[in-house]
């Protein structure tokens, strides 16, 4: 056992020292920092209606005018700089301390738990429509473990299922399937149960859903994992009566009651994106963002985009996710090391399953889920945790070899144009 470990090492340390550090793939800045700035200026546009909004219901004039704008543009510099460190930290050293961070994701959890539910603490919890999943930070916002945990799931699935892939045990049942499951599990039960965050949960599981099958875990075994999720997954809803709500109301469609919130939410986010029509009433001019659409600025943003820059401009918005997506899948398309490979597949997951869950809902293809829409959505905690995501990926751009390396781990012959031995630097387009 010990000289099977010695030689997955030797190999794991061959296959990154033959490909030499070169420039990253700045495409992913670049869609990224688009993405950040029409997140920017939608807040700018309907952040004095949201004040508004919100004044009137409190019968308070805390909210100012750029109140929003000005928390939207704090939590973009500390994005910023989220994505900054995690570029520049070695990777190495978060694969190292992978567990850790899993574990500290685990307790923030237990805590929110024991002052949310248990003790009350107000100061500390933060709990709206009966779910406490963020901490209180005064005037610093909130901050939502999930986001954390789901970070630190990332990085332990990647060094857990990369070593089994690298020992040929990502399919074994004794020392993968169920060890994984078991973490999985535990993490699911805090997000779904005990925090009532399924779209979150779903979120995660669609994340390792994208990580396995990078692995090269076989498809009948994904499949039945996949129905197995499936079928814990209605057991969620089962018991959960809002859940049960949501998807009685996506099944009933138009004819659902209006005064049905669920049915309300949907019925004025189709009404935003339809008024928007072909090219959008222009900024400023938002009417569902003066308190028709529930969660104007956050889960409903993508309505409200509709609205404001009509067909064109949600066309122009989904082609910089689909981008910056397939930039990633570039990205693990190239890498050698199968961790690394498992990094970036995650992080694919992570952005795809939010941008499917939310843009699903605003269009009324799939039940409410409760999640944010990346990079545009008002809120610090979720686009920190993302553009962290966003800039490992971008330090893992470094270390791509020239050709394919999606179907497994070989390591490119150095008798090719552009071998491995060579230095490899992207060209202005990025990976080739």
């Amino acid at each position: 056992m010990q000289s099977t470990r010695r030689r997955v090492s030797e190999a794991r340390n061959t296959a990154i020292s033959v490909v030499r550090r070169h420039k990253p793939d700045y495409q992913i800045v670049l869609y990224m920092g688009l993405l950040m700035l029409l997140g920017l200026i939608i807040m700018y546009a309907i952040g004095p209606q949201r004040a508004n909004v919100l004044n009137n219901a409190y019968g308070t004039d805390y909210y100012g005018s750029t109140y929003f704008f000005i928390k939207q543009t704090i939590s973009l510099f500390l994005a910023l700089v989220a994505f900054a460190v995690a570029a520049m930290l070695p990777y190495q050293l978060l694969q190292k301390h992978a567990g850790k961070i899993l574990a500290t994701g685990f307790i923030a959890c237990v805590i929110l738990f024991l002052f949310g539910n248990v003790v009350h603490v107000d100061a500390i919890a933060q709990c709206s429509l009966g779910a406490c999943r963020w901490f209180n930070l005064g005037p610093l916002g909130s901050l939502q473990p999930a986001e954390f945990l789901k970070f630190g799931l990332l990085l332990f699935a990647a060094g857990f299922l990369g070593a089994r892939a690298q020992q040929g045990l990502i399919n074994d049942r004794s020392q993968t399937l169920i060890p994984f499951g078991i973490v999985v599990g535990v993490a699911l039960v805090f997000i779904i149960v005990i925090q009532k965050d399924m779209g979150t949960g779903i979120a995660l599981a669609l994340i390792l859903a994208a990580m396995l099958l990078m692995a090269g875990i076989k498809l009948k075994i994904w499949l039945a994992l996949g129905a197995l999720m499936f079928v814990v997954g209605i057991l969620f809803i089962l018991i959960a009566p809002h859940r049960l709500e949501r998807v009685a109301t996506f099944f009933s469609g138009d004819s659902g009651s209006v005064d049905d919130a669920g049915a309300y939410h949907i019925a004025h986010a189709k009404i935003a994106i339809g008024s928007g029509g072909l090219t959008g009433v222009g900024i400023g001019n938002s009417v569902q963002a003066t308190g028709y659409l529930p969660e104007a600025i956050n889960d409903s943003v993508f309505a409200i985009m509709g609205e404001t820059f009509g067909f064109v401009g949600l066309v122009a918005i989904l082609a910089l996710f689909t981008a910056l997506l397939l930039r990633l899948l570039k990205v693990a398309d190239h890498l050698v090391d199968i961790r690394l490979k498992l990094i970036v597949a995650g992080v694919f997951g992570w952005l795809g399953a939010h941008v499917i869950l939310n843009v699903g809902a605003m269009i009324g293809i799939i039940p409410l889920t409760g999640i944010t829409l990346p990079l545009l959505s008002f809120g610090g905690t979720s686009m920190v945790f993302i553009a962290a995501a966003l800039g490992l990926s971008f330090q893992l751009s470094r270390y791509t070899a020239f050709g394919s390396k999606l179907k497994g781990n070989e390591y490119e012959s150095p008798n090719g144009r552009r071998g491995v031995w060579r230095a490899r630097h992207t060209s202005r387009r990025g990976i080739s």
